[in-house]
Formats: C-alpha cells, sequence, structure tokens
C-alpha cells in the first residue's frame, strides 16, 4: 500500500559548509552568593546589571601594588543575591540547549573558591532546580514525540553512533529484558532518587523549543565522570560487589577520534527518555562522587564533575516511517556540564594527608586552566603561535575542542561576598575578567537532510485513517496492536476451510463442500479485491485532493513568498542605502573624531605650554623678589660699612691729628727740661745728702705712637663691646693661663670648652683662643673674634671679623748684661742723673704701644719703656 502511494526517494546529499571565520568571546557571568547570617562584612558589592566592585575588609590595608584596593569588574552579566535559579536559567543556559538540539556542542562550567555555591548553581535544591534539571527538562519537552525507540541508536564506542533498523533495535529490546542478572551488581543498580530531591526535576515552567525538526528521531544519551587528582573515573560504571575483596575503581584515559575530538575511552553512555530518568541516573553517579568535610565546607567537592549530555539524531526516510541507515545523515552534539572543585588555601583549611594532596591536585589543575587560558588570549592578542599546555591536566585536555572551535563556551563565576574570602575572590575575578578577552571560533552549521519536509505528518495522517476505519470494524480484538487489528481484519473475512481428510470412497460431500467454500472465498477475494481498489481509487482522489490543496498552499505560499522577496530586495536596497549612508556618516563621525583628537591635542599642548609659562613666570617673579632683597641687604650693608668705614677714618684721623700734637708738646717739654738742667752748674752734692733728699718719682712718660698706625676697626669700640651685647669665650681645654697684663677681660660671657649651639642662640659675638708657638720659640695667643648671625633654617653661623694676637717675649740681651754687674746698676725704681744727660738718650725714650681699639671689651692700654742702649 505505501508503495502504491509514492515511490520512496534516495535522500538528497547536501555538500558540507566551510567553517566559519567569525568568534564569538567566552561567555563570562558572574553569581554572588547571599552572605550567611553569621559573616557580617560584606566585600562585593553589586553596582549594576554588569559591574561589581571589590571592597578591601576591615583592617585591611593596600599594599604597593594595590591589590587591597577598591576594583571593579566587568562581566556580560552579573547575577544578584536575589536572582532565581530559572531567571539564570534562561540567560545562560537556555540558548546552548538550543544549539544541541540544532546540532552544536556547548560547554558550561562554574568556577570559584570553595563554599561560593558552584554545586547549588549546577545541581540545584529540593522546591529550586539548578541548571542541570532545567536542561534535562527542556531536551525532553522539546523531542518528547519524536523521540526514537530505544537501541535504534547505539554508541560505537569510539565516540560516534550507529543506527539500527526497527527489527534490530526490538531483539535487542528483548535480550536485554530477558537477560538474567548472574552477576551481582552494586546497590547503585535499583535505586530510585530519594523523595528530598524529587522536587529538583519538578519544573513547573515546562520550557521548550518550538522548532524542532519534526522529519527526524531523536535519542539521548549521558555519562557522569569525575576528575580526582588528575584521573578520570566513570562514576556510572557497574562493577561486582565483592564483600571480601572489593575492587577499587579503574581510571579512564583519554583518546581522539578520527575526527580528532578527545573523549573517554570505556565510559558508560546510558539511553534515558525522561527527564525523571536522566536525573536518576545522575543521581546514582552523584552519590559516588568524592566529597569530604572541611573547615570552610561541610559538603566540599575533591574533584571536577563533568555530566554529558549527547543528542543523537538521525533524518526519516522519504516515507516519514523509518530511520535513515546512513551512518553519514547521524548528527551528534552534546553539552558538556562541568561543575569544577573550589580553589582552596591549605592555610584556611589546614588540610592535612588525602585533604592535602586532593587540594594540591585541585589548585594545580586550575592553574593549568588559567595557564591555557592566558596563551590562548596572548596568540590572539599578540599574534604569537605559542603552544596551548592542554596535555598538562586532565580537565584542559578533555575540553581542548571547545577552545578550538568546537562549540560555545560559557562560564559562571560564583563569589562569596565573605570578608574572608576577599583575596581568594580576587584571584577569580582577575582569572574571570581576562578569560572574556579569548575568543572562540563559531562552530559551523550541520547540513540537514534534503529530503522533502512533511514526512512524519503524511505517515501519520495514514496512520490515522486505517485507525478510523478500524475503530468503524470495532477496534482491535484481545489487545492487539492496530497494524495486526488492520491485517486481521482482512483475514477474518475469508471462510475457514473445511476438512478435505476423505475416510470413505463413496463420500460426495467433502468435495462438493469444499468447492463451495473456495468458490465462496474466491468470490470474497474479488470483492474485496474490488473493495481494495475502490478504497485505492478513493484514497488516490483524497491524496489528489490532499496534493491540490498542498498545491494551491504552496502557490498561495509561493505568492506569498514572491511578494516576501519582493519586500525583502526592497529592504535589501533599502538597507543598502542606509548601509551607504551609515558608511558615509561613520566616514564624517571619523573625520570629526580625529578632528576632535588634533583640537584636543593642541588644545593640551596649549595647556601644558601655559601652565609651564605660568611656572616660569612664577619662578621669575620668586628669584626677582629674592634678587631685590638680597639686593636692598647688600645694599644695606654696604651703607652701614662704609658709614661705619667713615666713622673710622675720621676717628683715625682725629687720633693721630692728636698724637702728633702730643708728641710735639712732648718733645718741646723734654727739650726745655734738657737747656734748664745743662744751664744750672750746681755743685755735687754728697752722696749722703743725695740719699736723703726725697726721692722723686720717675715720670709716666706716654709712649710715643707708631708712625703708621694702622686705622682703628670701628666695629670692636668699647662703647659698643661695653653694651648689652654678650660674648662666647670659646677657650679649648688645652689653652695655658699666661698672666700677662695683656690678659683679656670679658665681662658677662659665656664659657664653653666645645662648640655649643645653646650658647650661640644666646649670644651675639664669638671669640675663639688659640695657642701655639711662634718660630723663635715664644708662646703665641690668638684671639679669633666673629659675630653671631642667625640663618633662614633656624640655625645660628660665626662670620670672623677680627685676629688679635698676644704674644710673650724674653728681655733683650744687653739689658741683661747690665743687670749681671748688680753694683752698677741703680735700685729698683731709680734712675740715675747719667741715664738720662744725653740728649739723644733721653730723646730716644718711647713707649710701644698695639691699637686699643681693636683689642676688644675690657682691654687695658699699658705703657712699656724701652730699655737704653748700653
Amino acid at each position: 500500500m505505501k508503495s502504491a502511494m509514492r515511490p520512496a526517494k534516495p535522500p538528497r546529499r547536501i555538500p558540507p559548509k566551510k567553517p566559519s571565520n567569525q568568534k564569538d568571546p567566552v561567555g563570562v557571568y558572574c553569581r554572588v552568593r547571599p552572605l550567611s547570617p553569621s559573616d557580617q562584612e560584606c566585600c562585593i558589592e553589586v553596582i549594576n546589571e554588569t559591574t561589581v566592585q571589590l571592597h578591601p575588609p576591615d583592617g585591611c590595608k593596600a599594599n604597593r601594588n594595590g591589590e587591597y584596593k577598591e576594583t571593579q569588574y566587568s562581566f556580560k552579566q552579573v547575577f544578584g543575591t536575589l536572582v532565581t535559579q530559572k531567571e539564570l536559567f534562561d540567560v545562560v543556559s537556555k540558548p546552548l540547549v538550543e544549539d544541541v538540539i540544532r546540532g552544536r556542542n556547548g560547554l558550561l562550567f562554574t568556577y570559584g573558591v570553595t563554599g561560593s555555591g558552584k554545586t547549588y548553581t549546577m545541581t540545584g535544591s529540593p522546591g529550586e532546580g539548578g541548571l542541570l534539571p532545567r536542561c534535562l527538562s527542556m531536551i525532553f519537552n522539546s523531542i518528547g514525540k519524536y523521540q526514537a525507540k530505544r537501541y535504534v541508536f547505539k554508541s560505537d564506542e569510539k565516540n560516534g553512533m550507529d543506527v539500527q533498523n526497527e527489527v534490530d533495535a526490538l531483539l535487542e529490546r528483548q535480550k536485554r529484558e530477558a537477560q538474567p542478572q548472574v552477576i551481582p551488581r552494586t546497590p547503585l543498580t535499583r535505586q530510585r532518587v530519594d523523595p528530598e530531591f524529587a522536587d529538583m526535576i519538578n519544573i513547573q515552567d515546562h520550557c521548550k523549543i518550538e522548532e524542532v525538526d519534526e522529519d527526524s528521531v531523536y535519542s539521548v544519551f549521558v555519562s557522569y565522570i569525575e576528575i580526582y587528582n588528575n584521573y578520570i573515573y566513570d562514576l556510572l560504571e557497574e562493577v561486582p560487589l565483592d564483600p571480601i575483596k572489593p575492587k577499587p575503581p579503574q581510571s579512564k584515559i583519554l583518546r581522539e577520534d578520527q575526527n580528532h575530538n578527545m573523549y573517554i575511552a570505556g565510559c558508560t553512555e546510558v539511553e534515558v527518555k525522561s527527564t525523571e530518568e536522566a536525573f536518576d541516573v545522575f543521581w546514582k553517579g552523584q552519590k559516588r562522587r568524592r566529597i569530604a568535610n572541611t573547615q570552610l565546607n561541610r559538603e566540599s567537592s575533591r574533584s571536577h564533575s563533568v555530566f554529558i549530555i549527547k543528542l543523537a539524531q538521525a533524518p526519516l526516510d522519504a516515507d516519514g516511517d523509518n530511520v535513515l541507515q546512513e551512518r553519514e545523515q547521524i548528527t551528534v552534539s552534546q553539552l558538556s556540564l562541568v561543575d569544577l572543585a573550589g580553589s582552596e588555601r591549605t592555610n584556611r583549611t589546614k588540610a592535612e594527608g588525602n585533604r592535602l594532596r586532593e587540594a594540591g591536585n585541585i589548585n594545580q589543575s586550575l592553574m593549568t586552566l588559567r595557564t591555557c587560558i592566558e596563551v590562548l588570549r596572548e596568540n590572539q592578542l599578540c599574534g604569537t603561535n605559542k603552544m596551548v599546555p592542554y596535555r598538562d591536566s586532565k580537565l584542559t585536555h578533555l575540553f581542548k575542542n571547545y577552545f578550538d572551535g568546537e562549540g560555545k563556551v560559557r562560564m559562571i563565576v560564583c563569589v562569596n561576598p565573605k570578608a574572608d574570602d576577599h583575596e581568594e575572590s580576587l584571584q577569580v575575578m582577575r582569572f574571570a575578567e581576562m578569560t572574556q578577552e579569548v575568543e572562540v571560533a563559531r562552530p559551523a552549521d550541520k547540513p540537514i537532510c534534503g529530503l522533502t519536509p512533511g514526512r512524519r505528518y503524511r505517515n501519520q495522517a495514514f496512520k490515522e485513517e486505517l485507525t478510523r476505519r478500524l475503530e468503524e470494524r470495532g477496534g482491535p480484538q484481545n489487545g492487539e496492536s492496530d497494524d495486526q487489528s488492520v491485517t486481521d481484519l482482512l483475514i477474518q473475512s475469508f471462510p475457514p476451510l473445511p476438512s478435505c481428510e476423505l475416510l470413505d470412497a463413496n463420500d460426495d460431500q467433502t468435495l462438493p463442500r469444499l468447492i463451495e467454500i473456495l468458490e465462496k472465498r474466491r468470490r470474497i477475494r474479488q470483492m474485496m479485491g474490488d473493495e481494495f481498489n475502490k478504497n485505492v481509487c478513493s484514497f488516490r482522489a483524497m491524496l489528489q485532493d490532499v496534493n491540490g490543496a498542498v498545491t494551491a498552499k504552496e502557490n498561495f505560499v509561493q505568492g506569498k513568498m514572491t511578494e516576501k522577496d519582493r519586500t525583502i530586495v526592497s529592504q535589501k536596497s533599502e538597507m543598502e542605502r542606509m548601509e551607504k549612508k551609515i558608511k558615509t556618516l561613520e566616514y564624517k563621525i571619523d573625520i570629526l573624531e580625529k578632528t576632535t583628537t588634533i583640537y584636543e591635542e593642541e588644545k593640551r599642548t596649549l595647556q601644558q605650554d601655559l601652565e609651564s609659562q605660568h611656572h616660569k613666570l612664577q619662578r621669575q617673579l620668586s628669584d626677582k623678589r629674592r634678587l631685590e632683597a638680597r639686593i636692598q641687604g647688600m645694599v644695606n650693608e654696604n651703607a652701614m660699612k662704609w658709614e661705619k668705614e667713615c666713622e673710622r677714618r675720621v676717628a683715625a684721623k682725629q687720633l693721630e691729628m692728636q698724637n702728633k700734637l702730643w708728641v710735639k708738646d712732648e718733645k718741646l717739654k723734654q727739650l726745655k727740661a734738657i737747656v734748664t738742667e745743662s744751664k744750672s752748674d750746681k755743685p755735687e752734692r754728697p752722696p749722703r745728702e743725695r740719699d736723703r733728699e726725697p726721692k722723686i718719682p720717675k715720670r709716666s712718660i706716654s709712649p710715643a705712637p707708631v708712625p703708621n698706625i694702622p686705622p682703628v676697626n670701628m666695629r670692636h669700640r668699647r662703647s659698643r663691646s661695653a653694651g648689652t651685647e654678650r660674648w662666647v669665650d670659646h677657650k679649648p681645654p688645652s689653652s695655658m693661663e699666661t698672666d700677662t697684663v695683656m690678659q683679656p677681660h670679658i665681662p658677662n660671657s659665656i664659657k664653653v670648652a666645645v662648640p655649643s649651639e645653646k650658647a650661640l642662640a644666646k649670644c651675639d659675638r664669638y671669640m675663639l683662643t688659640h695657642q701655639q708657638l711662634a718660630s723663635d720659640g715664644e708662646l703665641e695667643t690668638k684671639l679669633i673674634k666673629g659675630d653671631v648671625y642667625k640663618t633662614r633654617s633656624g640655625g645660628q653661623s660665626v662670620q670672623f671679623t677680627d685676629i688679635e694676637t698676644l704674644r710673650q717675649e724674653s728681655p733683650p740681651s744687653a739689658s741683661r748684661k747690665r743687670r749681671s754687674s748688680p753694683c752698677n746698676d741703680p735700685p729698683q725704681g731709680e734712675t740715675t742723673d747719667s741715664d738720662w744727660t744725653d740728649v739723644e738718650t733721653r730723646c730716644s725714650v718711647a713707649v710701644e704701644m698695639r691699637a686699643g681699639s681693636n683689642l676688644g671689651p675690657g682691654y687695658q692700654h699699658h705703657a712699656i719703656p724701652k730699655r737704653r742702649k748700653p
């Protein structure tokens, strides 16, 4: 009957499309976990739907690298603490499920520190299912009525799928059902989902995809693995239960298929037909997963878990009844849901032994993932061709095809806002923000079968027509199927054949009755043939009507499509016009932006020049003010200096004139005395009378001034030194007291043995005593004097202005010879008349005197008579 309707058409092959060169960045989303009641301080704030800000915790200081300053990080979307699981699924996972049903791969993994909510995001909780059960629910809601029967698709153990016909699939189903359970299985085999987790798969929104290929059949396979200590273990593997010597699970190895895609060799793939069955398989593997209690998390994942949902689809034949048996027409896509173990620090978890080893392997695999991301980012940004170290970890080696362009990659960064996790959250944010810069090649669309669409619908209509006719007969009997009932309806119309056994030669009833029944069966067969031809004609007429309706509809659709094509052509022309206009505007915008940039640079340059000129002017003004102040000080100082110099010169001139006048007066008096004494002729008195006469004291003759007396230093006048000025008398401990007449005496002075800043702050003048041996072996004392000035920085400085020299000398040798004869020497304090007889001797008497104006305060002038020549 089916061959009479329409001959089967061979499938039309469509050449594969070239891979797309377009790239999409890795989608990174951030989810903030609610703060627990015990944690009062929060260090993460959601700024807007794409930005979060990290605050340093209280008492934490920023280092020189700025790691503890307030920083902001941007993601594709940020989900706050009030976001539900459904909202997260609609944004992140729903596009990946749609791609899987359309034949494209997808990878979704959660990343974050331990206790940040990764497992909750992936699995969920009772009453609030996570991403995994929602993905399963969406897949089965979309392909529920288009699923193939069990064992139509069969894994080839090499990351591929084979397709079987209905007969082989039925035989395998019967074989599996009749196979005895000889080997005892683990208790994992006959369990059901715990009631407390049944609400996880009770998804009320019934999300599904409307645009599903109705001319294809689908089948879902799931597998569940974990990567523990860089080894891969199958969580769904059934192992014999040996209570005496239990066999440890065997690790799996990674292999590469003929398309250079990585897969896990020998991994169990379970075919499931509903969300409940798939989640039951997941929960069986979840109970085998390695978890442990740490100081940071009561149920901390000690391994990376990977739940793989593999969807196989193949088109129906031209009649819409059976699956095409060509392997090339099978499309296999998979969605990998990865729950990464949390990174942790051993100084916080206090891990030891196995926990320490597990933490080290977890951190090492996450570090390898970060290194691969960094190398991919560097290769794309800098144009380098460095080798990405995928093989350093089983985690990165398994998913390297996704980063090479075999599917979309999505990452959910889970963070805990408590202050204790601030350091770890900072590192997670940096890695997530860097991951966004990696671009993954967009996968090319896989070709579909080129048969006429609507095959399943026509086959369903034919079956409904046969069912209607069967119902008119009374429906199937004794639980038989619809197809069997239609066949029985045709067979039961014939009368049964009687027994043809001849026991008697005279039997004349068996053969006539057989002939009658056969004639009746012939007539019924002819009638059924006529009925069949009539039905065929009516069915052909119905098909012609349907074809006419379809043709009319196709014509109508063709007219609509022609109209739409015109609209599309007009819209394309409009779009081209708009694109040209956009290009023109973009060109103008570029010119304006360049002009703006030039003006801004010129403005910035002018502002910098203006600022530099302003600073230069300010410096010049300050230099000018300092120069004016300095010149004014120099003018004042020179004025005071010349005023003092004039006073000193006037005083020196006055003193010189007075000394000259005094010298003339003295010379006149001496000459007068000499003349008067020479003219007197007095008799010589005896010695006794001479002794009785009163001794006349020797006159104190003022010393004759030195002809070339240096000018008097007006700065050391007695009138000034005797005032309110205070002196610092600096006399080193090694100085000797000379006990001379000319010993300086400074009243009201501060005597110090070493330089003292406090003494200088209290005084105006300074004197340093220095002693040394002269060239002739005599002791020479120098008094170095100076003025004390205050400096701008608040200190004191000394400017030396004068040096006074005191020197002790022994008497001449001639006088020592004259004193050696005591009989000839007159008594001390007396002068003989012979000593003063000649004018030469008397006129040679002189007084040696130094200028007293340079000796400082407290000095007294002493007359020292010169000895007469022998």
